[in-house]
């Protein structure tokens, strides 16, 4: 008797034309999961035992990872703060910070709830100096003329203190700020006070008078500041303002160069890009800056192909055209000493190093700055010019892998339909079926004699049929939804026993607290993929697929698509009493995704905790810094309305209606209103109990 067979003989009640399936087949579904990763599936089904090493290669973890985070023998992600130079005694157990979190305040934790970002200011000081160390070794290599300084684009994380470290782990080797805008120019100015006097304060993107007025009043306080010309425009004001506030501006020009990037964030790149001067604007500006006795004010060129650049070919590709333009620049007078690269350093989010995804590179960061020195280096010799001061604004490279997002599935449910034995016993199989007619009555018959013979395809043939006819009988309004549920559950049955395709097994949805929208909004606006996965349990197999929904009423508030490409994430099934709560991590979210965050359904920002390695600590780390996350109370003040009139306006009202029946007198309605007063304080995420 085939499997399929002996599981609707097990659930048949008299006969076979007498009964509906009761309960699901015990091969279920989980034997046909398909994860993100080959090698990891075929592990995953030789293997009768798990381990930490196949969650390490299932995840993509060594991919996207290395080398700030491992899978520790505990079945935690580790965070190494220092890369490959961690010691294994640094290694931070993720747990062990969530833990200390969300323990109550009584038990030495935080007493906070998820979801919380964690940032590791350590890794942001081991990007910035693994940056530095490529381009000096690629100078040092080549036999460069100059050096290399960067700049770190403010636009990717705004937040004061992630600023503040990056001008202080980056002032022994002069790295500086860009700024798009004048509140960005101003939150630069007072950073970079603490900064290297030799650090570049790039001033990109559209500007006014008063944009231009900071800029150059910057320059009075001596900072290091370089006005980019984005539009032709902006010459006259520059002219006209430096000479009425008595300042030596210091200017450059974006080009706009030929080379496309083709990928998704290569779409402001090209002749019709939104950003950048044409040949023949850049002459004209050269000609005016000529004929006011300025052109030795023009001494930075600045070009940016567009984020994620792929392959170091485009990298060279458009390094030479800018560089021929510099060499261009000098041979008409200009006193040109730096060249902008821009922004465009991709890291790998999906751990594929594929050259054809938006979310992965093909390149290292070594061979990143070698491509930019050596390509530089060839054009101005073959110019006979003085090679440049090399900077580049790589904002995401800088700043992905030292925050981590932490949220916690609170609840679980399966698209499988299920039903209870008492529903199937109260139908009378033979009136059901002549209730749907001939057809339905033949498919079930058919469904049982294909089952006898083990054709599992005809099995999945009838039982789709049985559903159609079923589905249709019930929006006629001819069945009960107790008899449209057993039949659901008996195609679910059939599905699974008769080996069903694993793209359309049962998939579960897990509902996290969370919102896509605050804090991952590029995934929403513009599908990048970010690596997400559980933070433990990394010792134990993965037993279901699962879709990720957020706290947000909107059919867009879920992660349908994961690195990979796949549309679920292998995940461990809940079980409260068994492992407690479940918590996930989203990795590399450090740029952008905070932000450009939004205030949908308002929910706002979560908690932020700032951690370093501590060796006295039993846990190996400290915290150092804590930021709550906005109270409801706060975000409504954001939108501009007023929590302290909204409660004398509910206390307005409850003393309207105890005038009006007597229900609500003095010290009631004080106490209702001041209970409802207290919720303007609340969490807006959901709270722990």
């Amino acid at each position: 008797m085939s499997t399929l067979e002996q599981c609707i003989d097990d659930a048949t009640l008299t006969n076979p034309e007498r009964s509906i399936p009761l309960s699901p087949f015990s091969a279920g579904h989980n034997a046909n999961v398909v994860f993100p990763d080959t090698t990891a599936l075929e592990n995953f089904e030789k293997s009768d035992s798990w381990s930490t090493s196949l969650s390490y290669t299932l995840y993509r973890v060594d991919g996207w990872g290395k080398p700030y985070f491992a899978v520790n023998p505990a079945g935690n992600i580790s965070v190494r703060t220092h890369g490959q130079d961690t010691f294994p005694s640094q290694d931070i157990d993720l747990m062990d910070v969530v833990n200390k979190v969300t323990d109550p305040i009584s038990d030495g934790g935080l007493g906070l709830c998820a979801p919380f970002i964690v940032r590791f200011p350590e890794i942001l000081k081991h990007r910035l100096e693994s940056l530095q160390s490529a381009f000096n070794s690629a100078v040092s290599s080549h036999g460069y003329g100059a050096h290399y300084q960067g700049v770190y684009p403010v636009k990717c994380n705004q937040d004061r203190f992630i600023v503040e470290d990056i001008v202080k782990f980056g002032k022994p080797f002069r790295f500086g700020l860009e700024a798009g805008s004048k509140a960005e120019l101003l939150l630069a100015m007072h950073c970079l006070c603490k900064g290297s006097p030799d650090a570049l304060l790039v001033c990109n993107g559209f500007k006014d008078a008063e944009y231009i007025s900071l800029a150059l009043l910057s320059r009075k306080l001596a900072f290091n500041t370089v006005v980019v010309f984005e539009q032709e425009e902006e010459l006259n004001l520059v002219i006209e303002l430096s000479k009425k506030l008595n300042v030596r501006p210091v200017v450059g020009i974006r080009a706009k160069l030929r080379t496309m990037h083709s990928g998704h964030y290569g779409s402001t790149s090209g002749e019709k890009g939104k950003f950048g001067l044409t040949t023949t604007q850049i002459l004209r500006i050269v000609g005016k800056l000529g004929q006011e006795g300025m052109l030795n004010c023009l001494q930075l060129l600045h070009f940016h192909i567009g984020s994620q650049i792929p392959t170091t070919a485009l990298v060279a590709d458009s390094a030479s055209e800018a560089a021929q333009i510099y060499c261009e620049l000098v041979r008409l007078g200009a006193s040109m000493q730096v060249i902008d690269v821009g922004g465009g350093l991709g890291i790998d989010y999906d751990g594929s190093k594929s050259p054809h995804s938006d979310v992965s590179v093909s390149y290292t960061l070594e061979e990143y700055a070698a491509t930019i020195v050596g390509t530089l280096m060839s054009v101005c010799d073959q110019r006979s010019i003085k090679h440049p001061v090399i900077s580049s604004e790589s904002g995401r490279a800088t700043v992905s892998h030292h925050t981590i997002l932490i949220f916690e599935a609170f609840s679980s449910s399966s698209n499988e339909h299920s039903y209870s034995a008492m529903s199937a016993r109260i139908l009378n199989i033979e009136n059901f079926l002549d209730s749907l007619g001939g057809e339905a009555r033949a498919d079930y018959k058919s469904l049982v004699a294909a089952a006898g013979r083990g054709e599992n395809g005809a099995c999945l043939h009838h039982a789709d049929r049985l559903k159609q006819h079923t589905v249709r009988r019930f929006k006629q309004g001819g069945l009960t939804m107790e008899q449209l549920a057993a039949v659901d559950g008996l195609h679910s049955m059939v599905s699974g026993a008769a080996g069903q395709p694993s793209s359309q097994a049962p998939v579960h949805t897990y509902r996290v607290n969370l919102s896509i929208f605050t804090s991952i909004p590029n995934y929403w606006g513009t599908g990048h993929l970010f690596p997400i996965m559980p933070i433990h349990h990394l010792d134990h197999r993965p037993t279901v697929r699962g879709v990720i929904t957020d706290l947000t009423c909107d059919s867009d508030g879920k992660l349908a698509t994961y690195i990979g490409g796949e549309s679920s994430l292998p995940l461990h099934e809940l079980d409260g009493k068994k492992c407690g709560r479940y918590y996930l991590g989203m990795f590399l979210g450090g740029a952008y995704e905070e932000a450009q965050d939004g205030l949908h359904n308002m929910f706002g920002g979560p908690n932020v905790v700032r951690l370093e390695t501590d060796a006295g600590s039993p846990q190996g780390f400290m915290v150092t810094r804590l930021l709550p996350g906005p109270s409801c109370g706060d975000l409504l003040r954001s939108l501009r309305h007023e929590p302290e009139c909204m409660v004398e306006t509910f206390k307005s009202r409850a003393k309207e209606l105890g005038m009006e029946n007597g229900e609500l007198g003095g010290s009631a309605a004080e106490t209702l209103t001041g209970g409802l007063a207290r919720f303007f304080a609340s969490w807006p995420y959901l709270v722990a109990t």
